[in-house]
């Protein structure tokens, strides 16, 4: 069954290459065999007379990212390799950068049309525009797939949105369309001879900071679907009730397995619309849907349209303007980056929740918030604050450097996709959050005890 054509964007202008030579697969945003639209978009274009050939380029380094979240990738990567090679797809892992190796890659191979991933981040979308000019000057074709989104991207708005409730119902009047079952990929029958990937090469060609190192967290498309089904089963019902409050484990942690692309969203919300009817549970779904699908597709709505997103040039321009009239507010503290990464401020509910970040690559959603408002609150300009939330949140965080979590920066420090609220120092009218909040939402006591602060 050929994907939907509003999913596909060609990103050069050379021919379409139907019916001539290989078709290659460039893996990167989507790291997974099963559930995955630009594979079988691509499968669907060898047919059964062209080879085809999945390739992901691993770069030495990306945008902070440490030992940690490479290890989690990489295990992954493995496990792809493994499931295309039973259906006879050969998987070729190149070292470098993905815009030259890619290029390469196709004319080693004779490729005629490269397919890949739909990705919204600049350093994505720079691998892909020199991809694409070298690529064009050989006439191959490069073709973008948006397989994260259950809308498209490019689909669903061709401009910035203002809020979540701009971009709502224009996803709403397009998911019957576009949220439906994944046709399955298909063997390939006479896979061409590729060099298998050496892993112990990759990891020694990475040039990262290893004292953040690996963690003991299942990766992969397998551990993904787990945790689905898990999620589904035991703390779906409870989601609407408990999603704010850290203690009760009530969320589905499946943020890192989306963010490498081990587990579609799509395959997510049709687990949980086809969830059992229980008495109570259809505020749960609805709740978790309204994250997993206008969320975080607003998110990559952002990226895609407002080059900034991870600057206050990003910000709306009323918050800019409160922010910068509260600039020299003084302080309750002030503290630098480096107390802040060792989570060593006066408050022991901050310390803690950069404690859980530290050990486990994760922090609860409603702690992220209040945990990045407080650097605002203690840093000494805005400017400085969201450097220190972008530069720590990519550097532990399994899910960083992340639509969503540039997003969720910018919403806890610059108000984006908010509104102005009651005016405060240091915050203007930015949101606001306070430990006293949270006293009202969970036991601080009980978070303070599990994670230490």
């Amino acid at each position: 069954m050929p994907i939907d054509e509003r999913r596909i964007l060609p990103l050069n202008d050379a021919p379409d290459g139907a019916g001539h030579g290989p078709v290659l697969y460039w893996m990167s945003r989507e790291q997974r065999v099963r559930d995955n639209w630009g594979l079988l978009h691509a499968r669907d274009l060898a047919g059964e007379t062209r080879p085809l050939v999945v390739g992901f380029c691993l770069a030495p380094g990306f945008i902070g990212a440490t030992l940690r979240q490479y290890d989690f990738m990489l295990r992954g990567l493995r496990e792809v390799a493994a499931s295309l090679d039973l259906l006879g797809i050969p998987f070729a892992l190149r070292l470098g950068d993905p815009g030259e190796e890619i290029p390469r890659l196709a004319a080693e191979i004779g490729a005629a049309v490269v397919i890949t991933d739909f990705d919204p981040l600049r350093v994505k979308r720079r691998w892909q525009r020199d991809a694409g000019r070298a690529l064009g000057a050989d006439g191959v074709r490069l073709i973008e797939v948006d397989g994260h989104n259950v809308v498209p991207a490019r689909v669903v708005s061709d401009k910035q949105e203002y809020a979540a409730r701009t971009i709502r119902p224009k996803i709403h009047r397009l998911l019957p369309e576009f949220l439906t079952e994944f046709p399955a990929l298909r063997p390939q029958q006479a896979p061409p001879a590729i060099p298998a990937p050496d892993w112990a090469a990759a990891r020694r060609s990475l040039e990262v900071d290893a004292s953040v190192g690996p963690l003991d967290r299942s990766s992969g498309e397998a551990a993904a679907h787990a945790a689905l089904e898990e999620f589904v089963a035991e703390r779906l019902p409870r989601y609407a009730a408990q999603r704010n409050d850290p203690n009760a484990d009530a969320t589905s942690r499946l943020s890192a397995h989306f963010h490498f692309g081990q587990l579609a969203p799509q395959r997510a919300a049709l687990s949980v619309a086809a969830s059992p009817r229980t008495p109570g549970d259809a505020d749960s779904r609805a709740a978790y849907l309204e994250e997993l699908i206008v969320r975080r597709e607003l998110s990559d709505n952002f990226c895609l349209h407002n080059p900034d997103y991870d600057s206050l040039r990003g910000a709306p321009e009323w918050a800019r303007a409160i922010l910068d009239a509260h600039r020299n507010d003084p302080r309750p503290h002030v503290y630098t980056p480096e107390v802040f990464d060792r989570g060593c401020t006066h408050s022991a509910l901050w310390n803690a929740a950069q404690n859980q970040l530290l050990e486990t690559g994760w922090m609860h959603g409603y702690m992220r918030m209040f945990w990045a408002k407080k650097i605002l609150e203690w840093s000494p300009s805005p400017e400085r604050a969201l450097e220190t939330v972008v530069a720590l949140n990519d550097r532990y965080q399994l899910d960083g450097r992340d639509p969503n979590g540039y997003v969720g920066a910018l919403w806890s420090v610059a108000g984006l996709h908010d509104r102005p609220w009651k005016r405060r120092p240091v915050f203007g009218t930015v949101r606001y959050m306070n430990e006293a909040g949270c006293r009202r939402k969970f036991g601080v006591e009980a978070y303070v005890a599990r994670w230490g602060g």
